[in-house]
């Protein structure tokens, strides 16, 4: 965004210099990105007169010029073809570096004869274009400094150009009277109100408008006023110096008129040659495949849902984007339409993005502008019309309503203090929002149209410090509200993923941060990829979804990894998984990856492929650490991405699942392009219940000085019965003594069924007892292994092997 101080000063009264008025921009979150200071860049040009001119001996075009300057005369050779006797010209002494030209003068010979300056022409010192001859002055002292020559007499030519940066939240800072605004809250001076006397209506317009139904979210309000015998031609110097200034170039009176209001109020506008429009104009949205010329003389092939305005031969303008070339104004229109819309901002961007045009309309739209300035800026700019191209002008011609942007919040003098840690007091906070625009009643401000940004009573606050100055915080130490040990900062659940985390890192996986977006066909092999968790304005096409595990992403990284010469992996996330779109339908994951093999090949042959069981102990290691309780089940109905016959499910109970972890499914390492072997788990932080008691404290450790007792069993089993199911059953036979059980050893596979059966295999068990309140005897031992032998073959079917 760029304008001139001079154009500043038509909306702020103020006596402030540039360098206040920059720092205060900057300082009100309106950064500057520069500033451009012609009176600097001229500092060292001169007043000269030339006293003689006479041909040089060796050149027909080169004149011999004696000029006198405030260091005596000097001579200098100019090839102009006005320079002559008698006239006052700007000189740029030797050591003057001349801008036009990217040069430093020098004393130099030109064809045999010494020059000791030179004299410059408007295009030499980048005031214009201008080069036929050197510059004419009609007055001037000898020796005066030209930037002073015009500051009194052509001001426009030295003034300085100020460019700041707008963020999205601040629409209203895209006009200048919106930057005036904030200047004159801050108190460098005082906003300057520009009133309106609309021009009387002379006819009714034969030209209306209308909107589609179905486009009246898109176009709330249109509109505009028909002018008859205007004369187009170029605009006033003071309109194309000012838009020279911020690097536009003049066109035409009516077109130079969109443009200074698009700049000067935020206020982006249209102007149609009436005489060019075919019946009645209408809003509405495109079907697809309809073509516009636009002004950037460029063909664009309209999409379905688009919003165009046409009129009885087709499109005729981009709304709110660009207008078309064949209803343009040219220097033959005579009879205009102009426009002053109201455009929804998400829909100027989709429009804006899908066609690839970037305006300065589109650009504005998009963030938003003042919807209730809409009728007036169309007055405005009707006004400044007829002032200087003549004609007369047709009722207001309307489509739709202003849409209800009222809003208001609570001001609360003391969330200062509280929010930003300043001390101002209720009178300044007030009059800063008033000289901001907003009205207060009682203890509500309610919110002015052209601040889109202002959504709560935060908002408030952030007005009040910015004005203020943040840089008038002071620091202070802080001190307790009471005596005593703070309560812990972090939640339970942030404790668990500290702990979740370094428990990872410390088993020696690589941590990675993922994008919390995947693509839809990686987010499907995962269970996800519904519009549920569709984005509504994703990034790029790889980033559609919300992830439903972070390990497609790490599966991704793994795949760039291996790509690149890293084919044994071991990595992990910790984040959020979605399940759904809405608040609360997510989890905190914690996921490992471990893909190739256990380490370098070696002469030992120590080296492995990963497989079910790291993944498991891994898993084990994670819960234990969160602080999951130690006796789980393990089920088989894993989910579909892994392999079904080497995974597992943890879970307390049927329904209650805590993680799952194996081997994952040859289809989805070869759909994200892993090469295998690769085992993973997942860990659900959030379902690993919370422990009921809420003490700091550790309970008593509990230590046995009774000697524990061990004794094994080998059962026949149905080769379909897991060795989970049998340990479950031996454990439960009598919990008070049962420490552990472990299996350690088993027999299967044509041997064992020559042996013990078809179907049959052995499975060898390790029970131990361990005692807390006397020896046990033999009779005690045996009765509890009776206990297990019949628990076992109750829940199993198994026998003692003989």
């Amino acid at each position: 965004m760029k304008f001139t101080l001079s154009w500043l000063k038509h909306h702020l009264e103020t006596e402030a210099t540039v360098d206040e008025i920059v720092y205060a921009l900057t300082d009100l979150g309106l950064e500057v990105e520069g500033v451009e200071n012609p009176a600097e860049r001229l500092a060292d040009f001169t007043i000269g007169k030339v006293k003689t001119a006479e041909k040089h001996p060796d050149a027909d075009k080169l004149r011999v010029c004696q000029v006198e300057t405030d260091e005596g005369v000097l001579q200098i050779i100019c090839g102009a073809s006005n320079a002559r006797a008698g006239i006052t010209v700007v000189v740029a002494k030797p050591g003057t570096y001349v801008p036009g030209i990217d040069t430093t003068i020098g004393v130099g010979k030109i064809r045999g004869i010494e020059s000791y300056g030179m004299m410059c022409s408007e295009r030499e010192m980048e005031l214009s274009d201008e080069h036929s001859g050197i510059i004419e002055l009609p007055s001037g002292e000898v020796g005066q400094s030209f930037t002073d020559w015009l500051a009194e007499n052509q001001p426009e030519k030295v003034d300085p150009v100020i460019e700041i940066a707008i963020t999205p939240n601040r629409p209203d800072a895209l006009g200048v009277e919106g930057v005036a605004r904030d200047l004159a809250a801050r108190g460098l001076g005082r906003l300057i109100p520009h009133e309106v006397e609309p021009v009387p209506a002379s006819f009714v317009s034969p030209l209306d408008v209308t909107i589609d139904a179905d486009t009246a979210d898109g176009c709330p309000l249109f509109c505009g006023r028909l002018i008859r015998g205007v004369k187009n031609g170029p605009s006033p110097q003071w309109l194309q110096d000012a838009l020279r200034a911020i690097g536009l170039r003049p066109i035409s009176f009516l077109v130079d008129v969109t443009n200074f209001f698009t700049y000067d109020r935020n206020r982006p506008l249209h102007v149609f040659d009436a005489d060019k429009v075919t019946g009645n104009l209408r809003v509405h949205r495109a079907t697809g495949g309809e073509t516009l010329q636009a002004l950037d003389e460029r063909t664009y092939t309209l999409q379905p849902g688009q919003i165009v305005i046409s009129d009885d031969t087709g499109p005729e303008s981009i709304a709110g984007i660009m207008g078309g070339l064949a209803t343009g104004c040219t220097e033959e229109t005579v009879n205009v339409f102009v426009e002053s819309a109201y455009w929804d901002p998400i829909q100027i961007a989709y429009t804006g993005r899908a066609l690839k045009i970037n305006s300065d309309a589109r650009y504005r739209f998009e963030r938003g502008v003042d919807p209730a300035f809409t009728p007036v800026g169309l007055e405005h700019a009707v006004r400044m019309i007829v002032d200087h191209a003549g004609g007369e002008a047709s009722e207001v011609v309307i489509a739709g309503a202003v849409p209800d942007t009222d809003r208001a919040y609570r001001l609360d003098s003391k969330r200062v203090e509280s929010l930003v840690g300043m001390e101002i007091p209720a009178e300044t906070q007030r009059a800063t929002l008033t000289a901001l625009g907003f009205r207060l009643e009682g203890d509500m401000a309610h919110v002015p149209s052209w601040r889109p940004d202002v959504q709560g009573e935060a908002d408030l606050v952030e007005e009040v410090a910015r004005i203020a100055s943040l840089t008038g915080l002071q620091g202070k130490p802080m001190g307790r509200a009471q005596p005593g040990v703070p309560e812990p900062v972090l939640t339970p659940m942030q404790r668990r993923e500290s702990m979740a985390r370094r428990t990872i890192a410390a088993l020696g996986y690589n941590e990675c941060v993922t994008y919390s977006f995947v693509d839809e066909a990686a987010a499907s092999l995962f269970g996800g990829g519904g519009e549920a968790t569709r984005l509504e304005n994703p990034i790029s096409s790889e980033m559609s979804h919300m992830r439903p595990s972070p390990l497609p992403g790490l599966l991704q990284a793994a795949a760039r990894n291996q790509a690149r010469g890293f084919a044994d992996l071991a990595l992990f996330e910790v984040g959020p998984a979605f399940h759904g779109g809405e608040p609360g339908e997510q989890t905190q994951a914690a996921v490992g990856l471990l893909v190739g093999y256990t380490g370098p090949r070696d002469v030992h042959g120590a080296r492995r492929a990963v497989d079910t069981f790291d993944a498991k102990a891994d898993i084990e290691a994670v819960l234990a650490a969160a602080g999951a309780p130690a006796k789980v089940q393990v089920r088989r109905d894993v989910p579909g991405w892994f392999h079904p016959g080497r995974s597992g499910v943890i879970c307390l109970g049927p329904k209650k699942v805590l993680g799952v972890f194996g081997e994952l499914h040859p289809k989805v390492l070869d759909a994200l392009d892993v090469k295998g072997p690769a085992v993973a788990f997942s860990v659900d932080l959030a379902a690993i219940p919370f422990p009921k008691a809420k003490g700091a404290n550790r309970g008593a450790l509990e230590l046995a000085d009774l000697q524990a007792v061990e004794r094994d069993f080998a059962f026949v089993l149905d080769t379909r019965v897991e060795a989970l199911d049998l340990v479950n059953a031996a454990a439960g036979a009598d919990k008070a003594l049962i420490e552990e059980v472990r299996v350690f050893d088993e027999f299967h596979g044509p041997k064992a069924e020559a042996q013990m059966g078809e179907g049959k295999k052995s499975v060898a068990i390790t029970v131990r007892l361990q005692p807390k309140e006397k020896t046990l005897t033999e009779d005690e031992i045996e009765a509890v292994s009776r206990k297990v032998i019949e628990k076992v073959g109750k829940a199993t079917g198994g026998v003692l092997r003989g």
